[in-house]
């Protein structure tokens, strides 16, 4: 039992201390999970800490009072290491006298371009050898496993989420199933094994791989064949070695530094809610200090009182979001914003957008971007209620660069209503689309539980011809839904339906699979209808466009 010493402290704790802080959990109950002071400030002689439990999510994090703090338990900040590093470079292994005999040479030509101890020198990019921890791996990016490696490479998929893994074996033997990684839990093992170059790997994603389907025994299971193909052409092999600076929100974690890891906005008025944010977002900083920010709910323009906000919405014509309604069914419309055409629009949707996305930062050309935003009608207007921002040109088959839900529709069925709303837009278009990755904690559910509930409707829908077993390929399921080939892949592999027998991989669909289907089937009631969407896409390569 932790009990907080409540007696006048002995000890200053300052930023970097860690110690158990008493908190609720989920069932109300009392714990003392370790946290790290990342602020102190005093008000009115009071002293309030801003603490960030170990191993949870950084939504959690809050001011708390020294009764809530278990000073018995302080543990002081680690003075970093004064020895010399390698190179000069931080995060080296300290360098022996011998070594420093043998490598003066080196150690003076290096000496001589740093700029400073401190600083991190440019290092030009490899492939895959070394991996920042700005980067970010995503969930359609193929890592080959190699001998050996398997368990691990499988653990680090889905880590607390889904505790069996499995590798498959082709028929030489010796060519194992593609793993795929995904980014968006903080567990994630971020150094990841490269990939040998000048090596094919076979993946059970091939672009002929034909699947068979039979009945079993039972008329509620059944089996799918995947014969292995040829390599995929599209399939990436390797990782990317930085994280892409294109983006609404960008997803460069180099940046991340004391400030940018406290929530600075304490509430949100919008509309008839108030919401509290989870993140860090770059509002100026004299509305920081505000105990609530207004919003305009239509125009998104932030102000700092109420007075404010009712003067502005006298002039304020706004009873939806600028740009076109391209669908609308029963109180649910979806507007198209252009980013270049609505910026201020735009630039304060990412503002909002960023107090519940951590794993981004403000980008704000907003120029090269298309917002939807999907909103629900009573009598006093559009009222949103989350939205995607899509580029315009994506190179790599991205259909969503930022995807929310804002927390009061939260688990209501808006997020995979989002979801299907994206790959309605790419069916339209003709293509395939992935979102952009990484996918927050929240996110990566959302897909994975979308992906699933898509894929298992396409094989479950299977009628046989003739008497024979049905056939379909991975490529017909991809241009069936939309959803890009390594997408697919990664949901059967996350389901653990692969299996390999005779010398051919199948898909067992159990009846546990099927009836957990169709559950979740019967509650999802909102869905999108193709008829209701009035949507050309546009050719963004001529810039006359733009």
């Amino acid at each position: 039992l932790h009990e907080p010493d409540t007696s006048k402290q002995s000890v200053e704790i300052t930023e970097g201390c860690r110690l158990p802080v008493l908190r609720k959990n989920q069932e109300h109950e009392d714990e003392w999970p370790l946290a790290e002071i990342l602020s102190v400030k005093d008000i009115s002689g009071k002293k309030l800490y801003y603490v960030h439990y170990i191993d949870f999510n950084k939504r959690l994090d809050e001011w708390v009072t020294p009764d809530r703090l278990d000073i018995k338990k302080l543990q002081f900040p680690k003075k970093e290491a004064k020895t010399p590093m390698k190179n000069g470079l931080p995060g080296s292994r300290p360098s022996s006298p011998e070594r420093d005999v043998k490598k003066s040479l080196d150690l003076h030509v290096q000496s001589a371009s740093a700029t400073s101890r401190g600083k991190t020198l440019p290092t030009p990019k490899r492939k895959a050898e070394s991996v920042s921890l700005a980067t970010q791996v995503t969930a359609a990016t193929p890592v080959p496993s190699l001998p050996g490696s398997a368990e691990a490479s499988q653990a680090s998929v889905y880590p607390a989420m889904r505790d069996s893994s499995f590798s498959i074996k082709s028929r030489d033997e010796h060519e194992q199933l593609t793993s795929l990684t995904t980014n968006g839990t903080s567990s994630i093992q971020r150094h990841l094994i490269p990939p040998q170059p000048g090596r094919k790997r076979k993946s059970c994603g091939g672009t002929d791989e034909m699947v068979k389907m039979f009945q079993n025994n039972s008329p509620r299971c059944s089996t799918v064949y995947l014969l292995p193909g040829e390599d995929s052409q599209d399939s990436s092999d390797g990782i990317p070695s930085a994280p892409r600076m294109t983006g609404s929100l960008v997803s460069d974690r180099s940046h991340d530094d004391i400030v940018t890891r406290m929530k600075n906005i304490d509430c949100i008025e919008l509309g008839r809610h108030r919401l509290k944010p989870w993140y860090f977002s770059p509002y100026p900083q004299e509305l920081t200090s505000l105990p609530i920010l207004y919003l305009c709910e239509f125009c998104l323009k932030y102000l700092k009182s109420l007075k404010c906000l009712q003067r502005h919405l006298t002039k304020c014509n706004l009873r939806h979001p600028p740009g076109n309604e391209i669908y609308r069914k029963g109180t649910i419309s979806f507007f198209e914003i252009d980013g270049r055409k609505n910026k201020a629009y735009s630039q304060n949707l990412c503002l909002l957008a960023k107090c519940f996305l951590d794993h981004k930062t403000l980008y704000y050309d907003t120029d090269p971007f298309l917002f939807y935003v999907m909103t629900e009608y009573d009598s006093k207007g559009f009222h949103i209620v989350g939205y995607f921002s899509k580029e315009k040109e994506s190179t790599e088959d991205y259909n969503v660069a930022c995807i929310l839900t804002l927390p009061p529709y939260q688990r209501r069925g808006y997020g995979k209503l989002l979801i299907e709303f994206s790959y309605e837009l790419s069916k339209v278009e003709g293509k395939t689309g992935t979102p952009e990755k990484p996918l927050s904690d929240l996110g990566l559910l959302s897909y994975r539980s979308y992906w699933s509930q898509t894929i298992l409707e396409i094989l479950m829908d299977l009628k046989s011809e003739n008497g024979e077993r049905p056939q379909i390929t991975i490529n017909e399921i991809s241009e069936i839904t939309s959803v890009k080939k390594e997408d697919v892949i990664s949901t059967l592999q996350y389901l653990n339906l692969i299996n390999y027998y005779k010398g051919q991989y199948i898909l067992t669909l159990s009846e546990d699979i099927v009836e957990g289907h169709e559950r979740a089937m019967q509650k999802r009631h909102l869905r999108i209808d193709p008829k209701c969407l009035h949507f050309t896409p546009k050719d963004w390569s001529k810039r006359g466009k733009w």
